[in-house]
């Protein structure tokens, strides 16, 4: 048995050692280095299911213990994490030679052991932001993780849409982490505390300035909305998708958006009793709703079109939160991991040798089946098809705000449903009904078709039994004698 945060450090540490060994081993086939960070992540993985049982945290206490959790939900995402950055990476062996002929170094693999690691140190970055339950410890981690992401986005740095993509990425993510710390100030100000717990306790005084700590709120909320691409901060979404490295892009589209979730939960927790915050959450649902959805009506180019369905997601997602249905949040999430970076997976082998347009997957299912099938399924769970993850993730979600008598982001919502059903059905169309450019079959590696195999299975059998994702959001077993004292 060991404790939760030792899975941070065994992560951390397996980073330094990976960049380590790409400084020190240079004649080795870098893609080694990858698949040593698979099967070390791997390893923490099945760590994670041997954690001593959590301490009882006295609401008085400080250390330690007043940042960090690891409470049930902190548990799951950071799994959630793991299995995310496992795939990323699994996608970025089939992704390294186009990092090659982007990279012009000293040696033929220059810059590939930077691109296989940083992953693992934005996979321990992820990891704190699950765990974290004060808004200092908030601040470091997602730092940590948006600096990773600024040498991701732009690590092709030879193609100019790598480099637009970056400098987007760097400037609006540099405004937000403004927004973050001066909504902190002001909700430290008001409350003398950045502990969430005691946070929620200062503001239940009679004392307390409830107009100022709600402004500081809000700020934070505008952090926080462009971690997540929620309408009106997700201006920079589609470029930033489109240029960075396919792998990336289904890095920010999953492990950044739920970790960003989390937080969000967690930091709005102690602000519901206000009823102007659940008003502001409504509105900015709708809006990402109804942008996201239309806005991926009549784009061309697959990359752009999971960008703007990224921000519909979000819309999704956050008919969960205004509902304070975690269950159904962290359903969701995984659905849209497992459907999500199935169809990166697919979309990242298909560009290397057609393009990432929509009629460049034309004729897909007679040149390579497999693919083409794997991009079906990752489709129709997307546009929510019974007996898929997916329709079981809006099934949840929509009960959820039945529940809570959320009946305009119901009515938006199921509309919006009906648009998603339209722009991700014609890549099927495009796959199995238009004539082919290109009769050459597509090559795929034994780990890749592995991967999807696991991808497509997860997307099926939960949408079938969805069961052992909600069972393991329940409360774990704690240890009352080991209750941390002040």
């Amino acid at each position: 048995m060991i404790p939760a945060f030792h899975l941070e450090i065994d992560v951390l540490v397996l980073g330094l050692v990976i960049l380590l060994v790409d400084a020190f081993a240079e004649r080795i086939d870098k893609r080694s280095i990858a698949i040593a960070a698979i099967v070390g992540l791997g390893a923490v993985l099945l760590a994670s299911f041997f954690l001593a049982p959590a301490p009882v945290v006295l609401p008085d206490v400080t250390g330690f213990w007043s940042f960090y959790t690891a409470d049930p939900l902190a548990i799951f995402f950071k799994r959630f994490a793991l299995v995310t950055t496992i795939f990323v990476l699994i996608m970025m062996i089939d992704y390294a030679p186009i990092v090659r002929s982007t990279i012009h170094g000293v040696t033929a693999q220059a810059g590939l052991g930077e691109f296989f690691a940083l992953p693992v140190f934005t996979c321990a970055g992820l990891m704190w932001m699950a765990s974290a339950v004060d808004f200092v410890m908030i601040f470091v981690s997602i730092e940590l993780v948006t600096v990773s992401f600024y040498v991701l986005v732009s690590f092709t740095r030879r193609n100019p849409l790598a480099l637009e993509a970056g400098v987007k990425y760097l400037i609006l993510s540099a405004v937000s982490t403004g927004f973050l710390v001066y909504g902190i100030t002001w909700i430290f100000g008001v409350t003398g505390e950045t502990n969430l717990d005691r946070v929620a306790a200062a503001l239940t005084r009679p004392e307390i300035e409830q107009a100022p700590a709600l402004f500081g709120m809000v700020l934070v909320m505008v952090a926080l909305g462009f971690k997540i691409a929620a309408v009106p901060f997700q201006i920079w979404v589609p470029d930033v998708y489109q240029g960075a490295p396919t792998p990336v892009t289904a890095f920010l589209s999953v492990g950044s958006k739920a970790a960003g979730f989390v937080v969000l939960l967690r930091v709005l927790r102690p602000f519901f009793m206000m009823p102007q915050m659940e008003r502001v959450l409504v509105v900015i649902a709708i809006l990402t709703l109804i942008y996201g959805n239309l806005a991926a009506l009549p784009q061309g180019n697959l990359k752009r079109l999971l960008a703007y369905s990224s921000i519909a997601h979000a819309g999704y997602l956050l008919i969960g939160v205004v509902s304070l249905s975690g269950a159904a949040v962290a359903y969701y999430l995984v659905a849209y991991l497992l459907m999500t970076l199935l169809a990166f997976a697919v979309l990242v082998v298909v560009a290397q040798q057609t393009g990432e347009r929509i009629q460049d997957f034309a004729g897909l299912g007679k040149r390579s089946p497999f693919l083409a099938f794997a991009m079906l399924i990752a489709m129709v769970s997307l546009a929510g098809v019974p007996f898929t993850a997916g329709f079981f993730g809006k099934f949840l979600i929509f009960n959820a705000a039945i529940e809570h008598h959320q009946t305009a982001l119901i009515v938006v919502g199921v509309i919006t449903v009906a648009c998603g059903f339209y722009y991700y059905l014609k890549v099927v169309r495009a796959m199995y009904w238009e004539p082919s450019l290109n009769s050459k079959a597509i090559p795929l590696s034994t780990l890749s078709r592995a991967a999807m195999i696991a991808l497509m299975a997860g997307i099926i059998g939960l949408g079938i039994y969805p069961q052992p994702i909600l069972d393991a959001l329940r409360p774990r077993a704690t240890a009352p004698a080991a209750a941390v004292q002040r």
